[in-house]
């Protein structure tokens, strides 16, 4: 089961095109893409994305380890990927996820940018489109995966979309935020559907659920000692249009996202070596790591700092360096 099956790329184009369009539902694509967001665009088009990603992929995380769907079998299939081999199928998250992000960017900005309505219409389906197409190209789910995936992530957005402002407003202006920013997703965490055999789902949904504890967190402090940044406008009106704004945005970005992938370095080191010594296991230990009193801690700890110091950390540097 461990072992790459061969292939010969026969069309280049498409072999690329979508293999790009599968990171856009990775990791690599959220540690970049959502703090741009919030650095450069809007604060509150950001939160609401960080909300509406989170609770998606946390109910399409846990759907999958509830149905235990299988993936598609392998051959016929040949599958480009082997680190999500271990997961279940159904629903197809990267689906989910780019739904959410796409529709919830859509809809969060098509009131407060002017832009044609059409084209931003557009520019989600293509998107979400692109990232369920490369889900079959890859070998990684079936049709049903991928539509079940879309379909549950469209119905979650309608649900959610009535209640974001209330929710906005209770997650920036409650005393009890921080406290619940943390418990809940650390009740989830440690409360995950038990499986016979390791998946990489618990870690994933613990680092997904961590990062938005962390911003979440860092969205309340900053609306409490920093509210004139959180009145829902941008504090660069507007996408970055000319040379200086670009030269900013830029600056800004690659400013960011050193300081996150440090952190994400230093907290990684840190967490596992006190864990290490707390439960005696070297930090090459593989094993010892997907165990639950050390994945859960360890994945929870390193990505809510990540978030907060995208959200609070981050922004402050920027401002020292005359970068807002």
């Amino acid at each position: 089961q461990g072992c790459t099956q061969k292939y010969i790329v026969k069309n280049y184009f498409y072999y690329y095109l979508f293999k790009f369009s599968a990171a856009l539902g990775e990791e690599i694509f959220y540690i970049t893409f959502l703090p741009f967001t919030y650095w450069n665009i809007d604060h509150s088009v950001s939160r609401r994305m960080i909300i509406v990603w989170s609770i998606v992929m946390y109910i399409g995380q846990v759907s999958k380890d509830i149905l235990k769907w299988p993936r598609p079998l392998s051959p016929p299939v040949v599958k480009l990927e082997m680190r999500t081999n271990a997961e279940y199928g159904m629903p197809s998250t990267h689906a989910m996820a780019a739904t959410a992000i796409s529709f919830s960017f859509f809809t969060a900005t098509m009131n407060q940018y002017k832009y044609p309505f059409e084209l931003g219409l557009v520019a989600a389906f293509v998107f979400s489109t692109l990232v369920c197409l490369s889900r079959l190209y890859t070998g990684m789910h079936t049709v049903l995966d991928v539509i079940g995936g879309a379909l549950i992530s469209a119905v979650l957005l309608v649900l959610l979309y009535p209640a974001w402002d209330t929710i906005d407003h209770l997650l920036l202006t409650s005393p009890f935020c921080p406290l619940f920013s943390i418990a809940v997703p650390l009740v989830l965490c440690y409360n995950y559907p038990k499986l016979d055999y390791y998946s990489p789902t618990r870690g994933d949904t613990t680092t997904i659920l961590g990062a938005a504890a962390g911003a979440t967190v860092g969205f309340w402090l900053n609306n409490q000692y920093t509210a004139a940044a959180y009145t829902g406008k941008s504090i660069q009106p507007g996408l970055p249009v000319l040379t200086s704004t670009v030269v900013f945005v830029l600056a800004r970005f690659l400013v960011g996202i050193l300081v996150v992938l440090l952190t994400r370095w230093a907290m990684k080191s840190v967490v596992l070596g006190m864990l290490g010594y707390r439960y005696k296991f070297p930090m090459g230990d593989l094993a010892a790591r997907r165990r639950l009193e050390v994945e859960v801690p360890y994945k929870f700890v390193t990505y809510s700092s990540v978030g907060f110091t995208a959200t609070v950390l981050v922004p402050l540097l920027h401002r020292l360096l005359g970068l807002m």
